[in-house]
């Protein structure tokens, strides 16, 4: 009998972690019951217990065109079921329900009995199905997501009030990403692996965090390339919660992974039993290089590598955050890289896993992210608040995303913009703490305690600047004066001080461009900004926009203290028209004139002797 719950092509049926590989899975992406709860009244009134009324696709968010729901409203809450039957191939293993992302308040129950709590919308949890799921058995699921518009949450470009405006979209409520079953031993099993490259020694370092300890077991991990196994290594696994391997590259087997040679490792790891049996597998594959740091120098592999970056908000016209597929995500850094690009900053969002994957192998440099909008209280000179939660969530982001080595840079904040004055606020103490956090998960990354604006700690490896001056030569004195230690730095719109002095730190201007290019709507759209959007005086050609591309970024790339820059953007994003694509990803300006004027010689990569 045909599953009731898959449409005929199941939506996003690739493997959703892809740095953490078992054989055994199940997708559940497809058609669940689903049901709208504006009043956040479902539990009260019996939605857990009962069949729900609609039908929605997952992983695809109910605002968008995919899910076949396509409501825009506010959704308070709402809710979904289905039911499941777990495979009876999987024996007695423990079962193990994984949500890639749930915006924003999460509460799961398998055959009515409460399996998860999780707060955020960017970053993934799972449910431990403990004697509910034995094989064969059909468990019911029912997950209800509350998404409130109100009080303070990291909602990246998610709109607060009803339309569209300026930088600020449709919303996302509830699951948009894929949700999935995986079966792992009772006894001892895997849990995510960390993976950190020692380009130094030419080695790896594998932490294997385990569920349990038991007498006589051991992990192994073994290294391989094309040529077959690099290095293997064995640990005891009944000491050590988290056992660390070190796999030493032979010298001729050591490739550094560069955007010019992203060459990746394979990487099997095992749990073993005292017999030699296999109790635990799953593939992996990890990529050698080094991010480094030297006065104004931001090194890869101990070299000048200038980041021609671009900012990717991650938007899909039909599934907003949730890519259509995955060749989706593919062709968004194809495209990037077409226009002369080496790299995106992943901006005010967690991407979903894939990219990374897709960018690892690709060599495409990545800056990871947090959607930290959404703390706003309107408080004077106290006037961002956010919670305990962006630390708790910026967390799970940096444990996910560790091992991939396509991220040379971590931005836990944006914009966060708020008066220095003799008084520590909230935002002083979660910019702090964020900032911490991240040395502490991950040393081997520079931090940037806040993209642009508001730099509240002195010792912020990278200190950088927003700026969306469109006349070159303004644009250029403007940015001038790094080499004497006076970069650009943002300031509140009266002048007053937002971020401590900066201190000789690698400097880039992290936002710039945005040009409004809007050639087919500009006639229509007049100066409606509801309807088109963007940075300064629209173009009236395309040649005036690529002069204006080539005059921008011509600035910093003449700059030999810069190492690299972010052009604002890679698309349009409904009405915000700054984008060097369309929001369809079609050619909105001749590409290779874009990519002609960002690979010329960048002073950085060619500094005077």
């Amino acid at each position: 009998m045909p599953d009731p719950y898959l449409p005929e092509q199941q939506p996003r049926p690739e493997y959703p972690r892809p740095q953490f590989v078992r054989d055994a899975w199940l997708n559940l992406n497809g058609a669940w019951q689903f049901e709208t709860d504006r009043s956040d009244t479902g539990l009260e009134r019996g939605l857990r217990e009962r069949e729900l009324s609609g039908r929605v696709v997952v992983p695809f968010c109910p605002e968008s065109e995919l899910s076949g729901v396509g409501e825009t409203d506010f959704l308070e809450a709402v809710w979904y079921r289905r039911t499941v039957t777990v495979p009876a191939e999987w024996g007695d293993a423990r079962v193990l329900l994984h949500f890639g992302a749930v915006d924003h308040d999460t509460t799961v129950w398998a055959d009515g009995r409460e399996v998860a709590r999780h707060r955020g919308g960017f970053t993934p949890f799972t449910a431990d199905l403990g004697e509910i799921a034995a094989a064969g058995r059909e468990v019911t699921l029912v997950v209800r997501a509350r998404d409130s518009r109100h009080g303070v949450q990291a909602r990246g470009k998610q709109a607060t009030w009803y339309a569209n405006s300026h930088c600020h979209y449709t919303r996302t409520t509830g699951i948009w990403q894929t949700v999935w079953m995986e079966p792992v031993p009772r006894t001892v099993a895997l849990r995510r692996p960390r993976i950190t490259p020692d380009l130094a020694s030419g080695s790896f370092h594998v932490e294997l965090p385990l569920s349990a300890n038991v007498p006589g077991h051991r992990v192994r991990a073994v290294l391989a390339d094309a040529a077959g196994t690099v290095v293997s290594a064995e640990a005891r696994a009944d000491l050590d919660l988290c056992p660390r391997l070190v796999l030493p590259v032979p010298g001729d087997r050591v490739r550094p992974w560069s955007p010019s040679d992203p060459h990746l490792y394979d990487l099997s790891l095992q749990v073993l039993a005292p017999d030699g049996t296999v109790v635990d597998a799953a593939r992996s594959y990890a990529g050698l290089r080094s991010v480094s740091v030297r006065g104004r120098e931001l090194l890869l592999n101990g070299e000048r590598v200038f980041q021609r970056l671009v900012l990717d908000q991650g938007y899909y016209p039909d599934g907003l955050m949730t890519a259509p597929s995955d060749a989706a995500l593919v062709r968004d850094i194809e495209l990037g890289l077409a226009a002369g690009f080496n790299g995106a900053r992943l901006h005010q969002k967690v991407f979903e896993e894939r990219y990374l994957y897709h960018a690892d192998r690709l060599g495409y440099l990545v800056w990871g992210e947090f959607g930290d909008w959404g703390c706003e209280a309107g408080v004077r000179d106290d006037n961002q608040r956010p919670d305990a939660s962006y630390v708790t969530q910026w967390l799970e982001a940096l444990e996910r995303d560790h091992s991939h080595p396509s991220i040379v840079g971590w931005c836990p904040l944006n914009e966060t913009y708020q008066p220095l004055h003799d008084r520590l606020t909230v935002l002083d103490d979660v910019t702090r703490g964020m900032f911490l956090a991240t040395k502490l998960a991950d040393p081997t990354r520079p931090v940037i305690d806040a993209s642009g604006y508001a730099h509240r700690v002195a010792e912020t490896d990278v200190y950088d600047a927003h700026c969306y001056e469109q006349d070159p030569a303004v644009f250029a004195e403007t940015v001038a004066g790094l080499a004497e230690d006076r970069p650009y730095v943002n300031t509140g719109p009266d002048g007053r001080v937002w971020s401590l002095p900066y201190a000789g730190q690698p400097y880039f201007v992290s936002e710039f461009g945005g040009v409004w290019w809007d050639p087919e709507a500009a006639a229509a759209a007049g100066d409606d900004t509801g309807v088109s959007w963007g940075y300064g005086e629209r173009p009236r050609t395309e040649a005036e926009f690529v002069e204006r591309f080539r005059g921008l970024t011509g600035v910093l790339l003449d700059d030999p203290e810069m190492f690299g820059y972010c052009y604002t953007q890679l698309t349009d994003v409904f009405q915000e028209r700054n984008g060097v694509y369309r929001f369809d990803r079609s050619e909105k300006a001749e590409t290779a004139l874009l990519r002609a004027a960002q690979l010329r010689p960048a002073a950085y990569e060619n500094p005077t002797p």
